[in-house]
């Protein structure tokens, strides 16, 4: 038998008691969002334990990025498919999405798998999803990608206002993946987007950052969410490999780690009318 425990990971001035009743939470629509799913570990865990989860907590929606979910690399459309099983309303996407070209097929007709929106308009599938959550409530899911240190792609922020704009006004619940390198540009997205979405959340780096909170304007944030797979290597790849690549500088076939399973997300409180965060609290789940 396995057995988990859970880690609260709280921000005294930006979150909220992992005990509240629901009654206490009135209008409030619930986001977990899950950090880089990194191969079958990472999948596993998900698979496991994600329906628990949401009954727990009871989250309203649940996003993910999944662009790693393939042997660390990609997506397939299996994958994708399972992933919505275990209870994944959207997944979103960043450098490694067109890894496994059997997407490129499956991604115009699976409006739930997003590719970031600043990718040239001739790549397939979009950037931005609308839908509607467990509870009623409707919401949008933008998924864009920095540009230092990455692929040179269109100006995110100049999309990020492209794809805003084409949001129906009375959706007010907007969550946005900002899949980026370094801490500069998406704490740059976060005040740039302050105000005008529910939430900024980084990823790409697969380490989680401590700096969760809510900027003045009520738009959750945190540089970056971490992964969700295996811990004992490096980003989630064996550490042999990595470290003879340092060393000798060498080709290097990478391989998904296997131990120390963690899944590292982060859980939105979002007003249902005005589209502000009222808390963002870091939540870890793990193997003993």
């Amino acid at each position: 038998m396995r057995f988990w425990r859970r880690l609260y990971l709280k921000d005294d001035g930006a979150s909220w008691p992992s005990t509240s009743p629901r009654a206490a939470q009135s209008e409030t629509l619930k986001i977990l969002f899950i950090g880089d799913i990194v191969g079958s570990p990472g999948r596993g865990i998900v698979t496991e334990r994600l329906a628990d989860i949401v009954q727990t907590r009871e989250i309203d929606l649940v996003i993910a990025n999944g662009e790693n979910s393939a042997s660390g690399f990609g997506i397939t459309p299996r994958i994708a498919e399972q992933l919505f099983a275990a209870g994944i309303e959207v997944l979103t996407g960043g450098n490694h999405i067109w890894d496994r070209k059997e997407i490129l097929d499956y991604i115009p007709q699976h409006p739930r798998l997003l590719r970031p929106a600043n990718f040239a308009d001739i790549n397939p599938g979009s950037g931005l999803f609308v839908g509607t959550a467990r509870n009623g409530v409707r919401y949008a899911v933008l998924n864009l990608q920095g540009r230092v240190f990455m692929t040179a792609n269109d100006c995110p922020f100049r999309a990020a206002d492209r794809e805003l704009a084409s949001i129906p006004p009375e959706v007010r619940v907007i969550f946005v993946d900002f899949h980026a390198e370094t801490t500069s540009e998406k704490e740059a997205m976060g005040w740039y987007l302050d105000g005008r979405v529910s939430a900024v959340i980084g990823t790409h780096t697969h380490v989680p950052t401590a700096d969760q909170h809510v900027l003045p304007g009520g738009t959750a944030f945190q540089t970056d969410v971490g992964m969700t797979g295996p811990h004992d290597g490096v980003i989630g790849m064996d550490k042999t490999a990595i470290l003879r690549k340092f060393l000798d500088g060498q080709p290097a076939r990478f391989e998904v780690a296997t131990g120390d399973i963690q899944m590292n997300t982060v859980l939105l409180d979002i007003d249902e009318a005005t589209g502000r965060a009222r808390g963002i609290e870091r939540l870890r789940f793990r193997t003993d």
